[in-house]
């Protein structure tokens, strides 16, 4: 397991959750534009990397997990409220009080899925690489969106910071468990795969929803979210370079 990768994740969702802390005055189209240049990105690694991948592995059966994958997404942002894509449905004025547990749990089960493929043995040299570039990206706006939505629950600023790092290691720590595990264990790097094709789901649904919904008010696609979104591609096709 490349500790960089790992370090190059747990940082980026760290600094994902340290800017709602610190700056003051946050533009309000910043994690609109954010979460469309990722969701792009996350959407193109997505189909030009994991894809392959998985069909490599599984065959046909991957279709069927993908499936699944979309689905289980959806049903975890029942708990999470879809801060995994920035469309939090929480209210924030100050008399509503945040249900963290169910939040958190749903945004740990996510954290916790996107990281078995960190720890999978690619076949392409570039999959890993690429998907590192991706999921930092992801966790940027995700943990940008998690404290955004504590410090306006005004959850106390221990609370909130024993939040952000609790969130920010369980990425990595899933992808050591897979990594230690299947070099160990046969079926369970078989098993990761299975586990790799729902996580390609649950991107799907993410960065599918992060273009057409999060951020509008009527799911329209104005020039600079198009723009932004057309950037995350061009950074999806760059990682083409490290094959």
């Amino acid at each position: 397991m490349n500790w960089i990768f790992l370090l190059i994740v747990l940082l980026a969702t760290l600094v994902g959750g340290v800017i709602p802390m610190v700056v003051k005055r946050v533009n309000p189209n910043l994690p609109i534009y954010m979460l469309a240049f990722t969701g792009a990105c996350l959407f193109g690694i997505t189909i030009m990397h994991l894809l392959p991948e998985v069909y490599h592995e599984l065959g046909h059966q991957a279709g069927i997990f993908i499936v699944l994958g979309f689905f289980l997404q959806v049903a975890l942002q029942t708990l999470s409220h879809g801060t995994e894509h920035g469309h939090t449905h929480i209210p924030t004025d100050k008399h509503h009080h945040v249900h963290l547990a169910p939040l958190l749990l749903g945004l740990s089960i996510h954290a916790f899925m996107e990281g078995i493929p960190l720890g999978f043995r690619f076949h392409d040299q570039a999959a890993l690489s690429s998907l590192v570039i991706g999921v930092a990206a992801h966790k940027l706006p995700e943990a940008f969106t998690l404290i955004t939505v504590l410090m306006h629950s005004h959850q106390r600023a221990a609370v909130t910071w024993r939040t952000l790092i609790l969130f920010a290691l369980v990425t990595p720590v899933a992808a050591l468990l897979a990594s230690e595990l299947g070099e160990h264990s046969a079926f369970i790097s078989n098993f990761t795969a299975y586990i790799v094709a729902l996580v390609i789901g649950a991107f799907l649904h993410i960065s599918t929803t992060i273009f057409y919904e999060s951020g509008t008010k009527h799911h329209e696609l104005s020039y600079r979210k198009v723009i932004a979104i057309a950037a995350g591609l061009v950074l999806a096709f760059l990682t083409l370079i490290f094959e």
